[in-house]
């Protein structure tokens, strides 16, 4: 049995992209699929750009494994590559005495993780650091850095296709089916135009739109498929020169890291995100959330004029929890919880998945080698080469 690809990843952002360039170092004949003209346009291209240390996420958690591996592959792949990239540190501050032992419990959170730099600083210590700050104390991060998220993806794009991975851009993915062993990807291009492709190996990295795909797979079983929630999140940037040169954190709220300030690589100041849940991904910016911001940021940075804010941008996260939830754990579906052999699902890969998409993409590459070695053994093969090359190049 033959396929017109070995393997197909639906998803051009960061993490489809970690993905696709693991598989295609591992020797597979990798396609990559992506519904829009450019790589990486939601999740991946509307967020703070940060590199986490590893710090929020419960013990044991894939978000915690993954998030302090792939900060130091991704600090380390910067390097070596050129990516611009800073290690700015980060204060998490308390404003108030009673958020102490909230600062505690995130250090008692942070070293069961393997994250043992974080250093307490009075608030001496805090103000001799950034003067400009309120807080009764803080805990200092050293390894939380920021990174240009655009060079990592078109780095990352670059390293898979030096693998001989493909890229189609404006393809958008309908339906999946399965049957026998071969999975069929139906997409329609930017001119309407429909077309089937098969192949023995899917990852499906659609970010917000994974659930979707799920609920549209024939053949696999859709209580597999977790809920799908947004949530919103909007940034306003800072007019003029920023006020702190490392980044600002309050404490932690249940859907997110609070109102933090962070810095882009030319050093300018931005707030956010807050988050408001929507019924489907929207990017507005209401002016009205500019006194809601100012007054959150107050708390910490009291200098503030609110008509310095700016409206900037904002992003949507793929939730898998609902609103008055507890903030779930990544879902890496494969053949445990699905049943099928060379499909590998994500789910509710937000914030750190740009920390840890080096890890994620090293993890998915190792659950479809395993998986790939059991068919191997069995006596199937996967694809036709040539048939895959003029696919490939049809599909562009």
């Amino acid at each position: 049995m033959t396929t017109d690809i070995q393997t197909i990843v639906i998803g051009a952002g960061v993490v489809g992209l970690a993905c696709a360039r693991s598989l295609a170092r591992a020797g597979r004949e990798v396609l990559i699929l992506e519904r829009h003209d450019a790589i990486g346009t939601e999740t991946s291209a509307r967020n703070s750009e940060v590199i986490h240390a590893g710090i929020y996420y419960p013990k044991g958690s894939l978000k915690a494994q993954l998030c302090v591996e792939g900060r130091d592959l991704l600090y380390r792949y910067c390097a070596e590559n050129g990516i611009d990239h800073k290690r700015t540190g980060k204060l998490i501050v308390a404003t108030k005495d009673d958020q102490i032992d909230a600062l505690r419990s995130i250090e008692k959170k942070a070293q069961e993780n393997g994250v043992n730099d974080l250093v307490w600083l009075s608030k001496a210590e805090t103000l001799n650091r950034e003067p400009a700050l309120k807080c009764v104390g803080a805990l200092h991060s050293p390894s939380t850095g920021i990174v240009d998220s655009h060079q990592l993806m078109v780095t990352l794009l670059g390293d898979a296709e030096n693998h001989r991975a493909t890229l189609a851009l404006n393809t958008d993915v309908i339906s999946v089916n399965h049957d026998t062993g071969v999975y069929t990807v139906n997409t329609r291009d930017a001119d309407g135009e429909e077309m089937s492709l098969t192949c023995a190996e899917l990852i499906v990295a659609g970010g917000l739109h994974s659930q979707t795909l799920g609920r549209n797979f024939t053949g696999m079983n859709k209580n597999t498929v977790p809920a799908q929630h947004y949530a919103r999140g909007c940034y306003f940037t800072l007019s003029g020169k920023a006020p702190f040169s490392t980044l600002i954190y309050p404490a932690p709220e249940q859907a997110g890291l609070g109102i933090h300030l962070t810095l882009d690589m030319g050093g300018q100041a931005r707030f956010g995100p807050d988050v408001t849940w929507v019924d489907a991904p929207n990017y507005d910016v209401p002016e009205e959330r500019r006194h809601d911001f100012a007054e959150a940021i107050h708390k910490y940075y009291p200098d503030l004029e609110e008509n310095a804010l700016q409206a900037g941008y904002a992003g949507v996260r793929p939730k898998i929890q609902a609103p008055d939830e507890a903030a779930h754990d990544f879902m890496i579906a494969d053949v445990k919880s699905h049943g099928l052999n060379g499909l590998v699902m994500l789910y509710g890969i937000e914030s750190p998945g740009l920390t840890a998409s080096l890890a994620i993409g090293a993890l998915v590459c190792d659950r479809i080698t395993r998986q790939s070695d059991i068919r191997v053994a069995s006596g199937w093969s996967p694809c036709d080469g040539l048939k895959c090359q003029t696919t490939t190049r049809q599909t562009r």
